[in-house]
């Protein structure tokens, strides 16, 4: 009687236990690839990899305002008077990355002075690798885009205004 894990299983001759093995090496080692090349046969062995998530850094400008802030007390001559943004703001419904457009080959949904209906796709906001559509909440025109495409953000960050 044979002993089933030294049955050739049919793929370039390696026992089921071979190939359990190498399987094993490259899923528990510090290898991503095996390739077996043999007379007809050719396998490959491989572990999918996950790119590193990319380190997500405040934007410079609130580094330099926290800097400052912390470093002397405002008074009431320099307080900087905010920018009043008129017309509405469309925010990031996620955390996620910005996209103006479906794909890196075609138009962007939307362009400063276009304008929008209510229930319109406006971008697309890409979250743990699944592409979101947004719609516009509001009818107008396009009035500013303040995120640049591929850029992360954040909820509840402004990305557009829509007079």
């Amino acid at each position: 009687m044979s002993d089933k894990s030294s049955d050739k299983f049919g793929v370039c001759g390696l026992t089921l236990e071979q190939f359990n093995q190498l399987a094993d090496r490259v899923d528990k080692g510090n290898l991503t690839r095996i390739k077996i090349k043999a007379a007809n046969c050719e396998l490959v062995i491989e572990r999918e990899t996950s790119p590193a998530p990319a380190a997500v850094m405040p934007p410079v400008m609130n580094m330099v305002s926290q800097a400052a802030s912390a470093a002397a007390p405002e008074t009431a001559a320099e307080t900087v008077p905010a920018v009043s943004i008129s017309g509405n703001a469309v925010k990031a419904p996620i955390v996620g990355t910005y996209y103006s457009a479906p794909g890196p080959d075609k138009d962007p949904f939307v362009t400063v002075g276009q304008e929008v209906k209510k229930g319109d796709v406006i971008m697309i906001i890409e979250s743990m690798k699944l592409m979101n559509e947004v719609q516009s909440e509001f009818d107008g025109i396009v009035k500013e885009i303040l995120v640049e495409n591929g850029a992360p953000v954040e909820f509840d960050q402004t990305i557009m205004i829509i007079e």
